[in-house]
């Protein structure tokens, strides 16, 4: 079975966990407004957390957590009874620790890349800080786990491209001395491996951007067969195996425009049944019961996330801790083998929460730690859900953040755009919308065209409109702020990251008259460019890049028309660029581009490189840079509120510097 892994994402403010049972929110009652809040430190809201990323071991004798030491997150442990001092495993100074998960009852494994460069190392190290080693000393080498072998206390299967920089092999890993041996060769283009309950590689996923194949085989000793094709617009993505290891639970939208949760027959690539689907959004994932082999719930995100379950014990045990945590959304992020010693994690979209460690034999809850306790509830914005319609009629879901206690009315606003753009923004508790709230900022977080979760028709409107429909709908939340009254149509400004940094760029150039200033972080401009330095793992991807941003060779036009570098002298309102130096996604030469650009026509371009970062930063300092040169850029060019006596960010003060 594949494994859930625990992630940490630190930039953009919101630490979360990839839950192995996340359950059924619900709708906190309503909460009088706020006061307006007191000028809030930016380092609250950016700051690592106390503690986050909290696991039970497999045994459930110990907990282990992330926790600062020398200003980077890393692993402690400690005994679930308090018995022993906390001990930190790891002693990592130059970038937090990426993910960790429990290998065994007394070993620890955990990921680290160098400089933001995204080839990860696998480390391991036991629960008493000994056998400390990297296990794959690899350079230029990416290291994924594909099954954590619950049942196996010694090994691991990984996905590494060390054999060819393009495609990932499957390889058994001991934990222990470092040994491995290849399991499953990758022919040239599969980009993911699944495996059965008992660890052995039976499906795969092959693409060649366009047609996508599922692979089976019925045991190791046979070669794969093709059982299903499609095309990329449909696809039929393998979950897990059922528990007799004879069929494949699959999130699927064949034959249907929203993905459901299904029952797969292998063999031939045949439904065999509709597990569970929803009338207005994705089914995507589905989660399960390793001890009792029940699959216990099904996931799905309309305006918040909610789960449809199908196991009573884990329905009564979620309304019970539902009914400890009123107005809150209570999940479960992680548990024992035995699946009686679980971590409980709350939050909302005004708290990022805390983490609780609760026994279901004593039916015993104690609270573990406050994810960021110097960030009070009460002086938060609450996020509201909005629609807002674009100007082809297509309603676009969004989220509006407001400052806590304003009237509503004539304010400066942010349009802050995710990044992707085949992902979607979420309810919740958002750092950054947070601070910009605080700062006396409105801002809208959309969900454009081009957003995955709202089904195939939706995804499919923003197939090659880079820069056209899909900038358009931002527009029109532009515009939508100032018809409600909301924003002041003379101080609107877009920021975003990565595809959010290109829509920032695209407005800026393409509706100058909408913005008043914008901020792109590590977002391309040039759309050749970026086609042209993609990863090497991302190669067989070109092709669906192709067809979903434009062909460079066949509408070099259109890939014109959409790259902001190329309507640079069109930009006339104040623009703040960061990038990442290590950046693989998105080189840095994307933003040297249009600041070169830009500063041949003499207009000051506030330019913040970081050396040791990529795509996105993840050290604590320079996120508190970043934002601290947000802070000063936005209160500049729309006068919202800043910090007094805050250090002050030389490209802000001086750009030609």
């Amino acid at each position: 079975m594949r494994i859930f892994f625990l992630a940490i994402a630190t930039f953009g403010t919101t630490l979360w966990a990839m839950e192995t049972n996340p359950e059924k929110s619900t709708t906190p009652p309503p909460t009088p407004a706020p006061q307006k809040s007191a000028l809030i430190p930016l380092a609250d809201f950016f700051r690592n957390p106390e503690a986050a990323g909290y696991e039970v071991s497999p045994g459930g004798e110990y907990l282990s957590w992330l926790a600062p030491w020398e200003n980077r997150l890393n692993v402690f442990v400690q005994p679930v009874d308090g018995s022993t001092a906390p001990r930190r495993l790891t002693d990592a100074t130059k970038r937090d620790i990426a993910g960790y998960f429990w290998a065994a009852k007394d070993q620890i494994v955990y990921l680290q890349d160098d400089g933001g460069d995204e080839n990860f190392h696998l480390y391991a190290v036991n629960t008493d800080g000994q056998e400390r080693r990297d296990l794959t000393p690899f350079p230029g080498v990416r290291v994924s786990v594909v099954d954590d072998l619950r049942d196996d206390e010694d090994h691991l299967l990984i996905s590494m491209n060390k054999r060819d920089a393009h495609v990932f092999d499957v390889y058994r890993l001991n934990t222990r001395t470092g040994e491995m041996q290849m399991v499953a060769e990758n022919p040239g283009s599969v980009a993911e491996w699944v495996t059965d309950h008992e660890g052995k590689v039976r499906a795969a996923i092959q693409t060649d951007g366009v047609n996508t194949e599922l692979l089976y085989r019925a045991s190791e000793n046979e070669p794969f067969r093709k059982v299903l094709v499609t095309d990329f617009r449909e696809s039929v993505d393998p979950l897990f195996f059922t528990y007799d290891n004879k069929e494949l639970y699959a999130s699927s939208n064949l034959g249907r425009d929203k993905a459901a949760i299904v029952r797969l027959d292998p063999e031939t690539g045949k439904e065999l049944e509709v597990i569970f689907e929803h009338p207005e959004v994705d089914v995507g994932s589905l989660l399960g019961s390793d001890k009792r082999k029940v699959i216990t719930a099904a996931t799905f995100t309309k305006d918040k996330r909610e789960y449809h379950f199908f196991d009573r014990w884990r329905q009564e045990l979620q309304e019970k801790l539902e009914k400890k945590f009123p107005g809150m959304e209570v999940s479960l992020a992680s548990m024992n083998r035995d699946e009686n010693r679980f971590i409980v994690r709350t939050q909302s979209d005004r708290t990022r929460g805390a983490s609780w460690f609760y026994d279901a034999t004593t039916d015993d809850l104690r609270k573990l730690a406050d994810i960021s306790p110097w960030l009070h509830e009460e002086q938060m914005a609450p996020m509201t859900p909005v629609q807002v319609t674009a100007r082809d009629g297509l309603k676009l879901p969004a989220y509006l953040t407001l400052p806590p206690g304003e009237k509503a009315h004539n304010l400066p606003a942010v349009l802050y755009v995710h990044g992707g753009p085949w992902v979607r923004d979420a309810w919740g508790f958002n750092g950054a919308a947070q601070f910009l709230a605080n700062r006396g900022y409105a801002v809208l977080q959309v969900n454009y065209r081009g957003s995955t979760g709202y089904g195939r028709a939706f995804w499919e409107k923003g197939f090659k409109q880079w820069g056209k429909a899909m900038q358009d709908d931002l527009t029109d939340a532009a515009k939508w702020l100032v018809e409600q009254g909301i924003a002041d149509p003379k101080r609107i400004a877009i920021y975003g990251g990565s595809y959010g940094g290109y829509a920032a760029l695209a407005g800026m150039a393409f509706t100058p008259e909408v913005y008043a200033a914008g901020i792109s972080f590590v977002g391309p401009s040039n759309l050749f460019t970026l086609l042209e330095t993609v990863p090497p793992y991302w190669e067989p991807m070109r092709k669906m890049n192709y067809e979903m941003i434009g062909d460079p060779e066949k509408e070099p036009e259109l890939l014109r028309e959409a790259s902001p570098l190329f309507s640079a002298d069109d930009i006339r309102a104040p623009l703040l660029i960061a990038q990442g130096a290590n950046d693989p996604r998105v080189k840095k030469a994307e933003s040297d581009q249009i600041v070169e650009a830009l500063k041949k026509r003499g207009i000051d371009v506030p330019y913040i490189v970081k050396d040791n970062e990529g795509h996105g930063f993840a050290n604590e300092e320079n996120r508190l840079y970043f934002y601290r040169a947000i802070e000063q850029f936005l209160a500049k060019h729309l006068g919202g509120r800043e910090e007094p006596a805050a250090e002050k960010i030389p490209e802000i003060e001086n750009p030609k510097s």
